[in-house]
């Protein structure tokens, strides 16, 4: 008939353009592989996302380490510089105390142990004393005195003492030794820390650095008391907010 020819021809030209079509998507996607795109995707937006990829790469630089907050802790811990140009009376610091407990060590005949106030906020300091032959218990209990206090604690005779009470002892007539507290006067409080007349404040070491410098024993041969009865370092008076530190009776006496 007349309409097959027809219809073979638009077959004809309808496989031609399917032909076409599947070159040309051949061609594109080869295209968009060469260029990296995924199917469908422009070429402006690919420039959009290798951009952004770009700035991310550049914000992942790595940056230098920060100290932890554990290690800044441990950097803020580091001492103080000490002050070597004080007077060496300076790097100790003595403390207005009272005692609060006494009894007698068990394992030593010289010796009392005590809880002594001296105004902090942890428990009193338990210090040992070898003031048993000069001293009871009942005249122990209760005594107002200093301490010094930025002494390296020590075991005596298996008892931990966290400082050291300060004394003046002189000579009786007899050859024996008579010791007394150095006293604050009444009504300082606990806790206040005893300045020099004419000297700086002092600025106390640690417990380890005057152990080592042995700043107490250097401080030893000047320290005593006047024909008053007040304690001096090298002539300088123990002073607080309302007077000067003094014995009962004993002038010219040495303190330790």
């Amino acid at each position: 008939t007349h309409a097959e020819p027809h219809t073979s021809r638009l077959l004809h030209h309808s496989n031609i353009m399917t032909n076409a079509l599947d070159l040309i998507d051949a061609a594109i996607a080869d295209l968009e592989a060469k260029l990296h795109l995924s199917p469908g995707e422009s070429l402006e937006t690919n420039k959009s996302t290798a951009k952004q990829q770009t700035t991310k790469k550049k914000k992942k630089k790595k940056q230098p380490n920060k100290p932890s907050p554990q290690q800044q802790r441990s950097d803020n811990k580091k001492a103080p510089q000490q002050n070597t140009n004080l007077p060496d009376i300076c790097k100790l610091e003595f403390k207005v105390g009272v005692i609060t407990r006494v009894w007698v060590h068990p394992d030593a005949d010289k010796l009392y142990c005590e809880e002594i106030d001296v105004g902090e906020e942890e428990s009193p300091r338990q210090i040992a004393s070898g003031l048993r032959p000069h001293f009871t218990e009942e005249q122990m209990l209760g005594q107002r005195l200093l301490v010094v206090s930025n002494l390296k604690a020590k075991n005596l005779v298996g008892f931990k003492s966290h400082g050291m009470v300060l004394c003046a002892a002189g000579p009786l007539e007899n050859g024996e030794e008579r010791v007394e507290f150095v006293e604050p006067p009444e009504g300082v409080p606990v806790g206040e820390i005893i300045t020099f007349d004419g000297l700086p404040p002092p600025e106390p070491w640690s417990g380890a650095q005057v152990e080592k410098k042995k700043i107490f024993q250097a401080c030893m041969p000047k320290m005593k008391t006047t024909k008053d009865c007040v304690a001096t370092w090298d002539g300088h008076e123990f002073m607080t907010t309302l007077g000067p530190c003094k014995t009962r009776t004993i002038a010219g006496g040495v303190l330790r």
